[in-house]
């Protein structure tokens, strides 16, 4: 059994079309393990933790549930923090 394909979204995060590469200076990239961001987590993360809007209102405006919302929010900052405490590259993918 397959699951189920990923709903669209109406994703207007400012990094959906580039791609962004953060690490700790003075590390070279072939040393560092990598994190990736998907342009979805950024959206959620901007709108919940950047604009203050409620994961319900945030769901509206990309347009899936608010349990969708809150998974990404979760998996958007666990990504984030174990790049930054644990001294990884964050890669934040384009679409």
């Amino acid at each position: 059994m397959s699951p189920r394909p990923k709903k669209p979204r109406r994703c207007h995060c400012p990094m959906q079309r580039t791609e962004g590469l953060y690490k700790p200076a003075s590390v070279p990239m072939s040393e560092l393990m990598r994190v990736v961001l998907e342009h979805d987590e950024v959206e959620a993360l901007l709108l919940c933790d950047g604009q203050g809007l409620t994961q319900e209102e945030a769901g509206q405006k990309i347009g899936v549930s608010r349990g969708t919302v809150q998974r990404l929010v979760t998996s958007g900052r666990k990504k984030l923090i174990t790049a930054v405490v644990e001294g990884h590259a964050l890669i934040i993918e384009a679409d």
